[in-house]
């Protein structure tokens, strides 16, 4: 069973190696991609639950419960990663496993049946698990200056193009199981085996973002969601009462391509400036759904209004969201916080029966929405495009002013950074500060030869070295960190 596990890590570890030698950016969009890709067909599936078993209202219960199951997802994957809750690979294999058994699932079972409905709340919540490390990882990478925006633009718009060709109006191709199953191996073996770094201890190495900031910016989100909530409620009970003749994933959900590519090409500019005022200039045309949702002739006209407002304000959350994460206490909640947001939305407007209100009321609630939105912007300094946004950076430090770590300081900087395990730590320690071989370090820490053998194993995929040499040198490059 080791030398399986061994070689397994081996594997995965050279296959990895291989997105290494390619730049930054395509790592970062194939995997965003085959996350979306996942996400947009899963919860696709996923939202036919119930059908033919359940009652209209029923159905509506169950798509209300797979939002509340996708945040639970996000905010476990960000309870694990602050609390480092149990062993960080077995953690990621046990979600893959069960996400790979629920996918399988929603191919295999009925959808007028009970377990159908279990399946679906399964896959949302592993969704809202992956996609928290996902985010996390985006997050880090934004901060040390990769082009976020152009990874996520172009790994969503390929994803949303994707899924239309192999799943076109709830009609799936045979091609789709296979599709699904090259991005979920492609996203086992982008995704970082440890815990992305993200240690507390860094903290007084980056600027703090401003909880007002984090305020302003959820507010203008949610704001921005609220544009496309009622033609969004009303869509969803359109499509249920009549059996999916009205359907959301036809032909104009590709709209969000243009919007996803435009992002692409600006929102990396000065850190970000443009993303606001860009968001901005979309949603507004997500006005007119309120205006048009009557006039039946005006449907397939709102269904692109509502895709390019709802790709928008996703590039909007996203991005920002990104940029702020890492600022702050909790990076790995804050990161992925605007698709919780979005989630948490349609909870509310379903809630208060939205779709219900005459259709004056929602223009009125709009508006406000909108005074709102400009508001905050202005107090934000969102329209003073000659100045870059306040976003948690590195702050350069004389090297005189800090004083290095101390051998025990870098070796808890190397188990945080790493998520190595309290017994990894041990074996750590002896592998670094004695010269000891491997047997008497073993009956020292009353280990078994095999069992020693097996923690080292852990240590070098986690820390991508080979070699007690490889971890001499990662060590002394952490000792020598200001």
């Amino acid at each position: 069973m080791q030398n399986r596990l061994t070689c397994a890590f081996k594997a995965r570890s050279e296959v990895r190696s291989i997105f290494r030698v390619l730049p930054k950016s395509v790592y970062l969009t194939c995997m965003f991609g085959a996350f979306v890709f996942l996400q947009f067909t899963v919860l696709g599936l996923a939202n036919h639950a119930g059908e033919g078993y359940l009652t209209t209202g029923q159905r509506d219960l169950v798509y209300y419960a797979l939002q509340v199951f996708v945040i639970l997802g996000y905010v476990l994957s960000s309870v694990f990663f602050r609390f480092r809750v149990g062993k960080s690979g077995i953690m990621a294999a046990g979600t893959f496993s069960l996400f790979f058994v629920s996918g399988v699932l929603l191919f295999r079972v009925s959808v007028d049946s009970l377990l159908y409905v279990i399946v679906s709340m399964t896959a949302a919540l592993c969704i809202g698990r992956i996609g928290g490390a996902v985010h996390h990882r985006m997050s880090l990478e934004t901060v040390k200056g990769a082009n976020a925006a152009q990874c996520m633009g172009f790994g969503s718009s390929a994803a949303i193009a994707m899924q239309y060709l192999l799943q076109i109006q709830w009609g799936v191709t045979p091609l789709l199981p296979v599709f699904m199953l090259a991005a979920f191996l492609l996203l086992i073996f982008l995704m970082p085996h440890s815990h992305p770094e993200a240690a507390p201890e860094r903290d007084k190495e980056r600027k703090r973002t401003p909880p007002k900031l984090i305020v302003f910016s959820a507010l203008i989100a949610a704001a921005f969601i609220l544009f496309t909530c009622f033609y969004n409620e009303s869509i969803h009970h359109l499509m249920i009462q009549s059996g999916y003749a009205a359907n959301v994933y036809s032909w104009p959900r590709l709209m969000m391509v243009p919007v996803y590519l435009l992002f692409a090409l600006t929102g990396d500019r000065k850190n970000g400036k443009y993303v606001p005022i860009v968001s901005l200039c979309i949603i507004l045309i997500a006005l007119l759904n309120v205006v048009l949702i009557s006039n039946a002739e005006a449907y397939w006209l709102n269904m692109c209004f509502f895709y390019f407002a709802i790709a928008a304000y996703t590039c909007y959350y996203l991005l920002t969201f990104w940029r702020l994460a890492t600022g702050t206490e909790y990076p790995a909640f804050w990161a992925p916080f605007g698709r919780m947001l979005d989630s948490f939305m349609v909870l509310f407007t379903g809630a208060i029966h939205l779709s219900e209100l005459p259709a004056p009321v929602v223009m009125g609630l709009d508006i406000a929405g909108l005074a709102l939105i400009i508001l905050l912007m202005a107090i934000k300094g969102d329209f003073n495009l000659t100045t870059t946004p306040v976003v948690p950076e590195i702050v350069t430090v004389a090297p005189e002013a800090v004083p290095k770590p101390s051998p025990e300081d870098a070796l808890e900087r190397m188990g945080v950074r790493y998520a190595l395990t309290a017994r990894e730590m041990d074996v750590l320690r002896k592998l670094l500060l004695t010269d000891d071989e491997l047997q008497p370090i073993a009956d020292s820490l009353n280990f078994s030869l095999r069992t020693l053998n097996r923690h080292i194993t852990c240590i070098y995929q986690k820390t991508d070295t080979k070699s007690r040499v490889g971890l001499y040198k990662l060590y002394h490059a952490i000792l020598q960190e200001s």
